[in-house]
Order: structure tokens, then C-alpha cells, then sequence
């Protein structure tokens, strides 16, 4: 099968731009930002281990599927940074997700799981969404801070622009609740 060959090439492909899509956090230990690519992998295997170490009530393969996926829309609409302007982001990712359609409507449940994860419509696309918004700071606090100092952001700004929205599912409001009394602790991450 000549096509199903074609794609998969095409699929590859979109998987490489995941990974030339990059964030504003830089990776421990290096002098670079991470990309879409490695912060859905991680995002997935977090999901995978809190869920399996914890004994959540989650479907595993549906929260794994979601953390797969959740950014993929920024292949077409670019990563929009937490702490900047989110001017047109929305409509950037409704295009995007067009696009995805478009270029690959034999798959189905791609374009079901982002309209699932976009409408947080079940409580494994909360706890992916929610720990979307809990990972930077994991991964920011194991590199001793570099980038909320890089961008002058303060804990104050961090509480405030994460606590509603890890807030949307239990088990990551507790997680960050813990994280906020280590940050508490440790002021000389932030400016």
C-alpha cells in the first residue's frame, strides 16, 4: 500500500515540526528551550505514573492519549509563552486544528480527543490540563529556577496564573499546593 506509506511519512513529519516547536522553559542542565515533542512525552509519562502510583480513578490510555496530543495544535499555531500576550491564541489553535483535520481526516480520533481535551469534557482531560499547567514548574524548580529568573517571573505571578487552573482537578491541586510550600521555602528561585 503505496499511500499508507506516504502517510506515514507525512505523520513523521508533523512529529518533527512538534519538535522544532519550542517553549519558554529552558531544559535542566542545558542552554536551550524544551520542545513540544519532549513536553508531551513527559506530560504522558507523568500522567501514566501519578495515575498508576497514586491508584487514580483515570483511564490510563485516555490521559496518555491526551498528553500526547494536547499541544499538537501548535504544530500549525506555534507555542503562545504562560506568562505573555495571548492575543489570538485561541482562534491561532481553531485554524490549527482545522488544518489537522484537513491534513489528516482518516484519523478520527485525533480530532475527537482535541475537541475532547479542548472542552475538558471528562476528568482525564482536566488532570492532563491541569498537569499541563504543573509540569513547567517541576521542571523550572529541578533547574534551580533559571527561567522564572530568565523572565522575571515572580512567585507571586506563578500563584496567580496557575492556581485556578491546576484547581480544575483534585489530584494536581494537591500537587501544587506541595509545590508551593517548597517554593515558599526556596525565594531565591524567582527575581
Amino acid at each position: 500500500m503505496e499511500f499508507a506509506h506516504k502517510e506515514a511519512l507525512e505523520f513523521i513529519d508533523l512529529t518533527h515540526k512538534l519538535q522544532q516547536i519550542r517553549r519558554k522553559i529552558l531544559v535542566k542542565n542545558e542552554h536551550r528551550f524544551e520542545n513540544d515533542l519532549e513536553h508531551q512525552y513527559q506530560l504522558a509519562m507523568l500522567a501514566w505514573y501519578l495515575i498508576n502510583s497514586q491508584k487514580l480513578k483515570l483511564d490510563t490510555n485516555k490521559a496518555i492519549r491526551y498528553a500526547l496530543i494536547h499541544d499538537i495544535v501548535e504544530v500549525y499555531a506555534g507555542d503562545t509563552f504562560f506568562y505573555g500576550k495571548q492575543n489570538g491564541k485561541k482562534q491561532r489553535e481553531q485554524k490549527a486544528a482545522r488544518l489537522l483535520r484537513k491534513n489528516f481526516h482518516k484519523f478520527k480520533d485525533l480530532h475527537r480527543l482535541i475537541k475532547n481535551y479542548e472542552s475538558q469534557s471528562d476528568k482525564e482531560s482536566k488532570f492532563v490540563y491541569a498537569l499541563d499547567k504543573l509540569i513547567p514548574i517541576y521542571n523550572i524548580y529541578l533547574d534551580k529556577g533559571r527561567t522564572w529568573r530568565k523572565f522575571r517571573i515572580t512567585l507571586q505571578m506563578l500563584e496567580e496564573k496557575k492556581r485556578d487552573k491546576v484547581s480544575v482537578s483534585i489530584p494536581t491541586k494537591h500537587l501544587f499546593e506541595e509545590m508551593l510550600k517548597d517554593l515558599k521555602k526556596n525565594k531565591k528561585l524567582f527575581n
